[in-house]
C-alpha cells in the first residue's frame, strides 16, 4: 500500500507547480557570570549512597547579573556529540518547596557494556601519609583529578600506572571553561579511562546560571560517570560572600536537580571538612559523596557519612603527569566499582 501512494504524492506535487520544504533550525546558547579561581577538587569517602535536599539570589543584583559581554557563545560538540539546554529545567524554588528531582525517560542509546580492566595503583606521593590498616592503598580501584594545571597528559600511560577513572574539571561558576577540558575529555576516552567531569560551584552565581553552563560545556554521554559538584570555601575566589547554611542547602539542590534531570545521573558532591562541618553534616542523604580526607581516613573526618570517592592525595607523582596529582580510591572491591557503574549510569 505504501507503493501505490508515491505516485499520488508525485502528481499532487506536479499539480501545485513543484514541492518546496524549508528547514529551521534551533540553536540554543546559555551566558555565565562571575568567575571563581580554578582549584582542584578535594574529596575523601566513597560508598553508593543515594540524596537529601535544598539556593538563592545575591543581596545585591547587580551580582546575579550575567557577565558575558559580546555575542552569545553557541553550544560546543565534543566526540560527536552536541550540548544543548533545551530540556524543560527547574528554576530556583523556595527552601519548602525543594524535593529531590526524578530524571525525564531517555531514549536508550547505546552503551559500552564490556568491563574495562582494572589496573593496580603504581602512584608514588611526595607526602606520603601513614594510612595504617585503613590504608587507601587496600582498596582496588584507584583513579585521579585533574585540570589545566596538569598540562598535557599522556592518558595512555596514566592509565596504566593505575588510573582506572578520571575527574575532569569542566567548568567554574557560570562563564569559566577549564582550557584543557576539551582535550582532557576526548583523551581520557580514548585511553580507556572511566571519566566524568566537575564543576567548582561559585556562590555569588545564581544555581541556574551554573547549571546552565556546565550543561552547555558537558556532553551527555551514557558512558560517563555522574556529574560532580564541587563545594568548599575558597580563599582565593573574588567572591568573598558567606551565605547562610540553608541558602547554600538551597542552591546546591537547584544545581543539582538541573543536572540530574538533563543527564539522568544523580550528581555526587564532593567537598573538604571545614565546608562540610559548617554545610553538610547530616544533609544529602541520597546522595552520594566524594570526601577529601589527606591525613586521616574518612571515617575519622566525616564521622557517619557514606562515600563514593575518597580524594586521599593532594601531592600524588605517577608517569604521564608532569608534577603533582590528586589521586583517589573507590570505595569498594572490583565488583562493587562495575556493579555501582552499572547502577550509577
Amino acid at each position: 500500500m505504501r507503493i501505490l501512494a508515491i505516485p499520488l504524492v508525485v502528481l499532487g506535487c506536479l499539480s501545485l507547480a513543484g514541492c518546496t520544504s524549508n528547514a529551521s533550525t534551533e540553536t540554543a546558547a546559555a551566558a555565565a557570570p562571575a568567575t571563581s579561581k580554578t582549584t582542584r577538587l578535594a574529596t575523601s569517602s566513597i560508598a553508593p549512597v543515594p540524596a537529601a535536599d535544598v539556593g538563592a539570589p545575591s543581596a545585591n543584583p547587580q551580582q546575579e547579573a550575567l557577565a558575558w559581554n559580546g555575542a552569545m557563545p553557541q553550544p560546543h560538540a565534543f566526540d560527536g556529540m552536541a550540548t544543548t539546554v533545551g530540556m524543560p529545567l527547574p528554576t530556583e524554588r523556595p527552601i519548602a518547596a525543594l524535593r529531590p528531582a526524578m530524571p525525564d525517560r531517555i531514549e536508550p542509546v547505546p552503551r559500552n557494556t564490556g568491563r574495562a580492566q582494572i589496573y593496580g595503583h603504581r602512584f608514588r606521593d611526595a607526602k606520603p601519609i601513614n594510612f595504617g590498616r585503613v590504608s587507601p592503598r587496600k582498596l582496588a580501584v584507584h583513579g585521579v583529578d585533574v585540570s589545566r594545571w596538569q598540562g598535557d597528559i599522556d592518558w595512555a600511560r596514566l592509565r596504566t600506572q593505575g588510573a582506572n577513572f578520571a575527574y575532569i574539571k569542566a567548568t567554574d561558576g557560570g562563564d569559566h571553561l577549564d582550557p584543557m577540558f576539551r582535550t582532557n575529555w576526548r583523551k581520557a576516552k580514548e585511553a580507556g579511562v572511566k571519566r566524568g567531569a566537575y564543576h567548582f560551584f561559585y556562590w555569588c552565581r545564581t544555581a541556574g546560571e551554573q547549571a546552565d553552563w556546565f550543561i552547555r560545556n558537558v556532553p551527555r554521554d551514557p558512558d560517563a560517570l555522574p556529574p560532580v559538584i564541587d563545594v568548599e570555601y575558597n580563599g582565593e575566589s573574588s567572591c568573598k560572600v558567606r551565605l547562610s547554611r540553608a541558602r547554600i542547602l538551597e542552591k546546591m539542590q537547584v544545581f543539582m536537580d538541573k543536572l540530574e534531570k538533563h543527564y539522568g545521573k544523580r550528581p555526587i558532591i564532593y567537598t573538604a571538612p571545614d565546608f562540610y562541618s559548617d554545610n553538610l553534616d547530616g544533609e544529602f542523604l541520597r546522595y552520594p559523596f566524594w570526601l577529601r580526607a589527606v591525613a586521616q581516613h574518612p571515617a575519622n573526618v566525616y564521622p557517619g557519612r557514606k562515600w563514593v570517592f575518597w580524594q586521599y592525595s593532594g601531592s600524588g607523582l605517577t608517569q604521564g603527569v608532569e608534577g603533582k596529582i590528586d589521586l583517589n580510591v573507590f570505595h569498594g572491591s572490583e565488583g562493587d566499582w562495575h556493579n555501582w557503574l552499572a547502577q550509577a549510569g
